[in-house]
């Protein structure tokens, strides 16, 4: 069950809003693992807010290193507030961004100063030339002598008092990639490709994105006084692992920080998911052993130790730290007979419940025996991606299966495939002589703009349009090709999403509405809506969001009270088999049929353009997804599928 606040947090004994706090720790620099981003910003935003006033009343300058990207967004955005709604001037802050990238016009969408402007400049009171950016335009033959220039200036304002920085993929601060020295200063840096990638969504492609950045170095972010380094989300847990609990390396830049006397890790408990606390609390502390953290530790050693679970023995727990956990069950026998039992119950091949069947010890309830499921796809092809097969088996089993296909997509069609269309639909209407003037315009708008496109326009409403009807149209196909009538697929087009870019608007009351009048349409018995919160552009998260505010509000009607939300997680990562409440095994036939599904998706095809760092195709990473998991079942001990798709239940 996913409920708030979570095992772990009530095992660690936090309190709303503050760190998790534990006896013991694993990490080599002080770490505060927070609930959510939100509270870790406002918390990071104070300590700034703080260092300003102590300056002013001093008298002082205060001289902060900032960074970009989406790690500090809701720090400045705090920060605004503070300054709007609590009087926080920043007349005395001067500020020095880490990089830009190069060559990069500053009015460019992309640009580091175009940024900074719109996310906190334009907002609060600091002078116009208090604040300094690496300069995108500077010739080539003069980076060196501006690079110098650079750290002087933050010399002659005394060195940096406070430095913010986020975290890479693969481990770099500013632009500072893997293998740079700790004695670096500032400079041009080739771009890792990991880097580009994960940046490929701003420009529109990896084609476009810049190769190189300015950055400031490693040695003029260790001079800071204090130096704050902020982590979100799954896709960085790994790498926050490394930096904090592995050696000093310039393999991790992020590790450098280890030698400075007064770091902090500010981070999420998705980012903190790896850390030794996270993964295995009792090594660190007095846990609570309730069910979950049962079966999350069992499930732990198996894996660790490499022995099918009932075969795991006292032996195996004393020298593993579960002493105490035997203490309080008895003997690893039972312990092992139990946790492979709760196992073995989340199996099932009828994820809508088998009818006429005892439920006790099922997932999903047997009544009623056909059931109206609710499938909500952030992106118009996460439903196939990422519970294709039970979609697939949902249908099979007579179920009536909806699908809320919550944004348009359109950002993740290639400029080609757009033009390719638009210039079919003009050239059939040139053809056939249909007399539509406005969508014709629409079309030869779009083909025009194409065309011409530079690597900085945002795409047009009529090229939006277009490629959203393309997403649409494969999203009508996915359902025909699963066998649901087409009615059962409903658009939503949620507003938040719809601004051309990869960064979104805030999730507003139109977004919300449009969740809750399709489960007010559908009054499903099921909802299945995507967990997966590693999805690097953000969509899945607002999305989930929207669903969770929707089932909200709409808890006490009637309809709702027989309805249970199920999580999927997609291309992006999966459950841990510990939070793992029903999983679907699919047959190698059923497999490759949901393969074929995932190519109804013909324009995320062979290089999508917002895939992230990984370079695998979506059906490759579904796949490979839907084995591990199964194989993983098999390692514990029980039968051994082709696949499988995991769910969680949400209680609300």
């Amino acid at each position: 069950m996913i409920s708030e606040p979570s095992v772990s947090e009530n095992a660690l004994g936090r309190q709303p809003g503050e760190p998790v706090q534990s006896a013991i720790t694993y990490e080599k620099i002080p770490t505060h693992i927070y609930a959510d981003a939100k509270d870790a910003s406002r918390a990071v935003a104070r300590e700034i807010a703080a260092l300003i006033r102590e300056k002013q009343q001093k008298g002082q300058q205060c001289v902060l290193g900032l960074a970009t990207g989406s790690s500090p967004k809701t720090v400045y955005a705090e920060l605004i507030r503070q300054h709007r709604e609590e009087g926080l001037s920043f007349r005395n802050v001067v500020s020095f961004n880490l990089d830009e990238y190069y060559p990069m016009e500053p009015d460019s969408l992309q640009s580091y100063v175009r940024f900074m402007k719109e996310q906190l400049f334009d907002h609060v009171d600091i002078p116009e030339g208090n604040y300094f950016i690496p300069d995108g335009t500077v010739a080539p033959n003069k980076v060196s002598e501006f690079s110098r220039a650079y750290e002087e200036k933050i010399q002659s304002y005394g060195g940096l008092d406070f430095q913010l920085l986020g975290i890479g993929g693969n481990g770099h601060i500013g632009f500072n990639e893997p293998g740079s020295l700790i004695n670096s200063h500032t400079r041009l840096m080739m771009l890792d490709h990991s880097t580009r990638a994960a940046a490929a969504g701003d420009f529109g492609g990896l084609a476009q994105t810049p190769k190189k950045a300015i950055t400031m170095g490693v040695a003029p972010i260790l001079s800071a006084k204090r130096i704050v380094l902020l982590a979100w989300g799954e896709r960085k847990a790994p790498v926050i692992r490394a930096a904090l609990e592995g050696t000093v390396t310039e393999q991790i830049p992020a590790s450098y920080l280890q030698t400075h006397p007064n770091a902090l890790f500010v981070i999420d408990q998705a980012a903190a998911s790896d850390l030794t606390r996270m993964q295995t609390p009792w090594l660190v502390d007095t846990v609570e052993w309730n069910k979950q953290m049962v079966k999350k530790a069992v499930t732990y050693l198996s894996r660790t130790l490499g022995k099918p679970i009932l075969k795991l023995t006292n032996k195996d727990y004393n020298d593993n730290g579960m002493s105490d956990l035997l203490a309080q069950v008895g003997q690893a026998y039972d312990l092992n007979i139990d946790v492979f039992n709760q196992l073995q119950h989340t199996i099932t091949g009828w994820p809508g419940g088998k009818p006429n069947a005892d439920d006790t010890n099922r997932p999903e309830r047997a009544q009623p025996a056909k059931k109206r499921c609710l499938i909500f796809s952030p992106h118009p092809d996460d439903d196939i991606i990422s519970m294709g097969g039970t979609f697939q088996r949902l249908h099979d089993q007579g179920h009536e299966v909806h699908v809320g296909y919550q944004t348009s997509g359109n950002i993740a069609v290639a400029d080609d495939e757009a033009l390719r269309f638009a210039d079919f639909v003009v050239d059939f209407n040139d053809k056939f002589g249909i007399d539509s003037p406005e969508a014709t315009r629409i079309f030869r708008d779009a083909a025009a703009f194409l065309r011409e496109k530079k690597g900085s326009e945002m795409d047009t409403e009529e090229v939006r349009y277009v490629k959203g009807l393309i997403r649409k149209g494969e999203a009508k196909a996915t359902c025909r090709f699963v066998g649901i009538p087409v009615e059962n697929a409903h658009f939503l087009n949620m507003p938040f999403y719809e601004t051309g870019k990869v960064e979104k608007k805030p999730l507003g009351e139109e977004d919300i509405q449009a969740v809750m009048d399709v489960i007010r349409e559908v009054k499903p018995h099921q909802i299945y809506a995507a967990g997966d919160l590693a999805d690097p552009h953000g969509t899945h998260k607002v999305c989930l969001d929207a669903i969770f505010e929707a089932v909200r509000r709409l808890k006490n009607e009637d309809f709702m009270k027989e309805c249970w939300v199920w999580l999927y997680r997609g291309a992006w990562a999966e459950w841990d088999i510990h939070e793992i409440e029903m999983a679907v095994p699919m047959s190698p036939d059923q497999l490759m049929r949901k393969r074929l599904g995932i190519f109804k998706h013909q324009s995320q095809k062979d290089g999508v353009v917002y895939q992230g760092s990984d370079s695998r195709e979506f059906w490759q990473r579904a796949e490979e997804r839907n084995r591990a998991t199964a194989s993983l079942y098999n390692q514990l001990g029980l039968a051994e599928y082709e696949a499988m798709e995991a769910f969680v239940r949400w209680k609300y």
